[in-house]
């Protein structure tokens, strides 16, 4: 099989640059926020502030992400307006990050603690309430319209009073929410119920336990929702639980230092003159100092081991459960947990720039941002609340003034669904009875006459109270939540919701080679130097010959016996050059104690080649394409010699010096992860700045055609090709590790780094792979695809039921069927739509198997 690297057609469309000048992000926590409607609110609010370009609000987390021109919005002044128009707001800029959550936590455990209060207060009530129609005439004071009326009012008064409050200030902002709605319906009945009892010549029958079991059934429902809630939040949490509060300061230089010392020397005076060590707050430890940690401990800061020995567990930042040895020059992460040994590190990131910190803020990142497919619900939520409220107008106008007169028998009799008034059979009428009814001989149904305006009334209040505009806001934040929690238990960092769903939309995965299907570790296979003087000085004329009894092969011939002069002017160019291949040539160069040559004005051409001043000569080492761009001619027959191998030209002064030959070896999992993919119905490519014969060897070992294969092609071709793939209309994820990736993640549909790879690649990337194995990635795109279903059951549930619901509980089936919603059955299924919402997602959890 041969493969030949393809060319890109010249009419390319618009390759998308990377950001170089981001603008700026301020994050608030918001309170006061009840359904979409006050997320709505919220997002106008923010977007009315001069210097605002976009503001985000996830519902479920309590959070705003608003994105504006660099220093132009006053981050306290914006949060204090929010909190002036109802919303308590506080910016979490300048703050710790572990400190800010702690009590953001705090006040969520404050409010759910005052919800169980309220609630526990509403079952109280409803219990009494339902008492006196269980035992009847066996408790007379149970069954006195005024003991209900007295409930009814407690009800109101206690456990409602926040509803009511917040829905009548948020009406008077212009801004109803749910609890608008549930207000509303509430008072209504309470308001109607009074009337019946103090005018009791207009025939109508109080319904005081209505008010009593809506707002019974909203807080339970509320108080479940909170706690799945909780639920759905725990990885996010537990992450940011993992960032150390203390860290042990040592002084290295000791030569005294006991690695498992926890006292001060029996000489010392002072903590401040001649500590042995001193805790200090982890977030004040600054990079190059030195640290101890002990077995148990977490690690305090990304760092260096410098003594010691011992296992880490990283489990919970890469999900792999094995503890992970560590030696000096290994590198450790914060938050990782110290299993066995006491160990010396030196601290190289600190504060934000910890490897926990960053996850931290991408899962945060990711609960902020939405899915395009929540625009729809979020445009509903906008105005949703108001076309309830005109729905129930129109229902009561409907009904009072035509639909009792088309349908006279529905005051004759009702079927009560759920826990409504007939069942209860609390009335007022003048039959000689004073203010007291049995209610222990009521059968279903109940005959008996109603006002066509009451039961108007009662139609218009369950449309207020079934409406659910909290299923639209949570469908998306909560799935995302739970799923970019299992994302971050598993080392998989997805970015955000519109992440999501352009995964679900992939049709195509493209990886780059080396790095990323290959290990990266090159090892050096062949020499061959060209010039034919081996003792030859740089400041000396050069003679090129190209004899091919001058090439050695390292396997097999002792270190004596291969020239090193090449390697050894390889290796200075190196040095300048972050890659797999100078890393390797470095390492040869070091096993073979070679002295490294004095170099000097690196420069590096991403994915072609690095040149530097060596000894005073200026020095090429690259590709032979970027070779011959320098001028130097390569003859065929060296690139015929490196078949199947990654080669390296070192040129200088015009003239070849030489060109080695490195190997590559394919990822464990490399052939695993591309069969997973094809069977999930994806196109796999692979592309590469290598020559088309070392992407050949590789591709043979994954069973990859030659037309998915594109080879030596700059960063810039990289892009380009990706936009090629993307105007046939195919949606493209890129899998990549370095700096030469960039361009082609950022063009990329979506864009899959590997953790250990560069940061620019990292911060490119819209899913971050932290356990650097290929295999992530096919679970990373089983994450993102079964996230996505659960945002589209979501929100078809949330769309579903309040369109099935509304016209329900108008009395769509009234007529035909006698079946009615009373205002109680209609709160209980509004309540229990969001907890439906929630539960769903956190079923994620249990369905998604990775």
């Amino acid at each position: 099989m041969h493969f030949f690297a393809k060319t890109i057609p010249e009419i390319q469309p618009e390759i998308i640059p990377v950001n170089e000048s981001p603008p700026e992000l301020v994050t608030f926590d918001v309170g006061g926020m009840k359904c979409a409607g006050c997320a709505k609110a919220v997002e106008r609010q923010l977007m009315q502030y001069s210097g605002v370009i976009s503001a985000c609000v996830n519902l479920a987390v309590e959070v705003a992400t608003v994105e504006c021109q660099p220093g132009a919005v006053d981050a306290e002044a914006l949060a204090k307006k929010l909190t002036d128009n109802g919303f308590p707001s506080q910016s979490r800029s300048g703050e710790n990050q572990r400190e800010a959550e702690a009590a953001t936590i705090e006040r969520r455990g404050q409010e759910i603690r005052q919800q169980i209060k309220q609630l526990t207060i509403a079952l109280l009530l409803i219990i009494l309430s339902g008492l006196g129609h269980v035992l009847g005439t066996k408790a007379p004071i149970l069954t006195n319209i005024w003991f209900h009326w007295g409930l009814a009012t407690l009800a109101l008064l206690l456990p409602g009073r926040p509803i009511i409050v917040d829905g009548c200030r948020s009406l008077w902002r212009n801004a109803p929410n749910m609890n608008t709605l549930v207000a509303l319906g509430a008072v209504t009945a309470y308001t109607a119920s009074n009337a019946a009892l103090l005018f009791p010549r207009m025939g109508w029958e109080c319904f005081f336990d209505e008010p009593v079991m809506l707002l019974g059934f909203i807080l339970l429902g509320k108080t479940i929702e909170q706690q799945a809630r909780r639920r759905a939040a725990s990885a996010l949490q537990a992450l940011i639980a993992l960032q150390p509060a203390k860290a042990r300061l040592v002084d290295f230089k000791l030569p005294s230092l006991d690695l498992r010392s926890e006292e001060l020397p029996l000489n010392s005076t002072s903590e401040v003159y001649n500590p042995q060590y001193i805790e200090i707050p982890a977030d004040r430890v600054r990079v190059g100092e030195w640290l101890q940690v002990l077995p148990g401990e977490k690690i305090p800061v990304d760092g260096e081991v410098c003594e010691g020995k011992t296992t880490i567990d990283e489990s919970m930042l890469t999900g792999e459960s094995m503890p992970v040895l560590k030696q000096p020059g290994d590198t450790v992460a914060a938050g990782t947990i110290n299993k066995s040994g006491a160990v010396v590190m030196r601290a190289t990131r600190t504060g934000k720039e910890t490897t926990v910190a960053q996850m931290v803020a991408l899962v945060q990142a990711a609960q902020t941002r939405k899915a395009p497919i929540q625009n729809l619900a979020d445009t509903v939520a906008g105005y949703f609340v108001y076309g309830v409220m005109a729905i129930s107008v129109l229902t009561f106008l409907f009904w009072y003034f035509a639909g009792t007169h088309i349908w006279p028998s529905v005051l004759l009799g009702e079927w009560a669904m759920g826990i409504g008034h007939g069942a209860m059979g609390i009335g007022h009428g003048a039959l000689g009875m004073g203010n007291q009814l049995s209610v222990t001989d009521y059968q279903l149904p109940i005959t008996h006459y109603q006002s066509p305006l009451l039961l108007s009334l009662k139609l218009a209040i369950a449309v207020l109270v079934i409406a659910c505009p909290c299923a639209l806001g949570l469908a998306t934040p909560t799935a995302i939540l739970v799923g970019s929690g299992i994302g971050a238990e598993r080392g998989l960092l997805i970015r955000g919701g519109d992440v999501l769903e352009r995964v679900h939309q992939l049709d195509t995965v493209v990886f780059d080679k080396t790095g990323t299907l290959t290990t990266g570790n090159l090892t050096l296979t062949d020499y061959l130097p060209i010039f034919q003087n081996l003792e030859l000085d740089l400041n000396s004329d050069i003679n090129v010959g190209n004899s091919p009894d001058v090439c050695s092969t390292i396997d097999g011939v002792s270190a004596s016996a291969v020239d090193s002069k090449l390697l050894q002017i390889a290796a200075a160019v190196e040095r300048g050059a972050c890659h797999p291949i100078a890393a390797a040539i470095l390492l040869e160069a070091q096993q073979q104690g070679l002295p490294l040559l004095a170099a000097e004005d690196f420069c590096t051409e991403p994915g072609f080649g690095v040149s530097a001043l060596v000894e005073g000569r200026r020095v090429f080492a690259g590709n032979a394409q970027w070779i011959s761009e320098q001028g130097v001619a390569v003859a065929t027959q060296l690139s015929g010699s490196m078949e199947g191998k990654t080669a390296v030209y070192v040129a200088s002064g015009g003239v070849l010096l030489g060109v080695i030959g490195l190997k590559d070896t394919l990822r464990p999992d490399a052939k695993a992860a591309v069969e997973r993919l094809r069977g999930m119905g994806l196109r796999v490519m692979m592309l590469t700045g290598d020559t088309a014969s070392a992407a050949a060897a590789t591709a043979q070992q994954l069973d990859l055609t030659a037309a998915d294969v594109l080879a030596s092609l700059r960063p810039e071709g990289k892009a380009r090709a990706i936009a090629t793939l993307q105007a046939q209309g195919c949606k493209v994820a890129v899998v990549g590790d370095g700096i030469n990736d960039a361009p082609a993640l950022a063009q990329a549909d979506v864009g899959i780094g590997l953790h250990c790879g560069t940061d620019v690649a990292v911060e490119t990337a819209q899913i971050v792979l932290m356990r650097n194995a290929l295999m992530d990635v096919v679970e990373s795109i089983e994450l993102g695809r079964a996230t996505f279903n659960k945002i589209r059951q979501n929100l078809f549930w949330a769309f579903g039921y309040n369109t099935l619901g509304i016209p329900v509980a108008a009395g769509i089936l009234l007529p035909a069927t006698g079946i009615l919603l009373s205002p109680a059955a209609a709160g209980a299924f509004m309540a229990f739509s969001s907890v439906s919402v929630v539960t769903n997602s956190l079923f994620l959890r249990r369905g998604f198997r990775g």
